[in-house]
């Protein structure tokens, strides 16, 4: 977890890994009712998180709306987010059986049954409480790992937290860059795997070859979701999470491609971002807003050479 970092960098996680255990082994009730109110104070009112972001963003996306119930959203977002923010500090130090209460899997033993002697795919979102997810792993016997694709962050010490945090319940967290790799050994291995693979994120330049029609915007996705489910056959799920309330989440698998299908280019990203967007439009609080997702946006030209490709004359 720690190798190749410098000292300096060790000490730093070290100490902030201990002191995020210690504060998460405080009761339930204090995390997720007066830390969580403190949070979602600092966040909303005094720090002012990414507001003006979060504000565009869902103005562009339900411009229906009234400015009351964008508003209405936004707070309850920012609730929310305070309350991800203790997920991620309760999860240093909870237990397997409470993280089982926290987050139900619908009908798993059905799920672990279709995909039994298959490698698949988690289509999932920053959603709900993402980190959650590890849970799944602790099913997992041997032969089979659950993956955690996850962009490498720029900072190292926050990189090791995030690393140490997923991997407490067994799941394999595995960077971006190497992912193609690890699946090929995994396989030549003989080991089955689940791949949870967060798939909304905005993508740099160099993959924005294609743009879909999201939440009312052309948006560009990541196409390794899509990728890695052709070449190597796998079966895609998107999962379906639920708040029920303050720390407690379902989740529900929904295939959305088989792995064996013949699709249209692009045709399996239009599913995980169709089924995206319903799940946002029931429940909008729970999704990221303050991400910059729209950021870059198309030119009307690239926009026009899209549709002719699509539609030869």
């Amino acid at each position: 977890m720690t190798a190749g970092a410098s000292r300096t960098q060790k000490a730093a996680y070290y100490a902030l890994y201990y002191l995020l255990k210690a504060v998460g082994l405080l009761p339930a009730w204090f995390l997720y009712y007066p830390l969580a109110g403190v949070c979602y104070l600092l966040l909303y009112y005094l720090f002012r998180y990414r507001l003006q972001v979060t504000r565009d963003n869902l103005q562009n996306a339900f411009p229906e709306k009234s400015r009351e119930e964008l508003r209405r959203i936004e707070r309850r977002f920012y609730r929310h987010l305070a309350e991800v923010f203790i997920d991620t500090i309760d999860l240093t130090s909870i237990s397997r059986r409470q993280l089982r209460r926290r987050m139900m899997i619908k009908d798993e033993a059905v799920h672990r049954k279709e995909v039994e002697g298959k490698d698949w795919i988690a289509g999932m979102s920053h959603y709900g409480s993402w980190e959650y997810f590890i849970a799944y792993a602790l099913g997992d016997g041997e032969g089979r790992e659950t993956i955690g694709v996850y962009k490498t962050l720029h900072n190292r010490v926050m990189d090791m937290l995030y690393r140490s945090i997923r991997s407490r319940m067994g799941m394999e967290p595995v960077p971006m860059s190497v992912i193609l790799r690890h699946v090929v050994r995994d396989r030549q291995q003989g080991i089955r795997m689940g791949i949870g693979l967060i798939a909304d994120q905005a993508p740099p330049w160099f993959h924005r070859d294609y743009w879909y029609d999201f939440l009312g915007q052309p948006t560009s996705f990541y196409d390794g979701l899509e990728n890695m489910a052709l070449r190597f056959g796998m079966p895609v799920y998107f999962v379906h999470i639920d708040k029920i309330r303050r720390a407690h989440y379902t989740a529900r698998f929904e295939l959305i491609y088989d792995g064996q299908e013949r699709v249209a280019p692009h045709e399996i990203t239009k599913r995980y971002a169709a089924k995206l967007e319903a799940m946002i439009r029931q429940r909008p609080e729970l999704w990221l807003w303050s991400h910059r997702r729209w950021k870059h946006k198309p030119t009307p030209e690239e926009l026009e050479k899209q549709r002719e490709e699509e539609c030869p004359r």
